[in-house]
């Protein structure tokens, strides 16, 4: 009973934290760098996430604004329909078969970045298609990964230990969720969380 009530939650939420974002060439959102956490010298962050409704982007503008990092969205080139029911069919059916979408923006600079956070909805359990996509088009050699997700009540469930499998040999920080919402994380948990990947 407790494993069909897990992924009823799964199913229930895993469009909670999905969003569109606005950065859609691969840099920096413009928005001012006036970094809240100190991040180590000479230490290069990339913010990276996929969202659909909002929750999941909203986390990742409060990342970008504590440490003065880059800010890039994730972003697929045929998008998932509107209606809920019919999205989250496909989504189980993508995940269940280990499909990849094709991604229509690329991170620029990719090689000047230590660290990068990269955030996603739970999506049945685990994270989503297109982040798969994103880890699979890039040598994560010699950075950090620090993953961040969105929830809508299951808690961290999967996504972090099977983003770890896909980044096997990469230094992957310990991960962080929190509860889909449009305003963001707690500020001050969240806060903590990002002091200790970059410390």
């Amino acid at each position: 009973m407790q494993k069909i009530t897990g992924i009823l939650f799964s199913g229930m939420m895993f469009l909670s934290a999905a969003a569109c974002g606005s950065n859609a060439g691969g840099t920096a959102d413009g928005a001012a760098k006036q970094a809240d956490v100190q991040t180590p010298a000479g230490k290069k962050v990339l913010v990276a996430y996929y969202s659909r409704s909002g929750n999941t982007k909203a986390v990742a503008q409060q990342i970008q604004r504590l440490t003065g990092g880059d800010l890039f969205e994730i972003q697929t080139v045929k998008e998932y329909p509107a209606s809920y029911s019919e999205m989250t069919e496909i989504a189980k059916k993508e995940l269940a078969e280990g499909y990849t979408p094709e991604l229509k923006n690329k991170a620029e600079n990719w090689a000047a970045y230590d660290v990068v956070f990269i955030g996603s909805p739970d999506w049945w359990g685990t994270y989503a298609p297109a982040v798969r996509s994103f880890i699979a088009q890039y040598n994560f050699g010699g950075k950090t990964v620090a993953p961040f997700f969105t929830n809508g009540g299951g808690g961290m469930q999967n996504c972090e230990s099977d983003m770890k499998k896909q980044l096997a040999g990469v230094s992957v920080a310990p991960g962080i969720t929190f509860p889909g919402r449009s305003s963001g994380a707690p500020e001050q948990e969240l806060k903590n969380w990002i002091q200790r990947v970059l410390k």
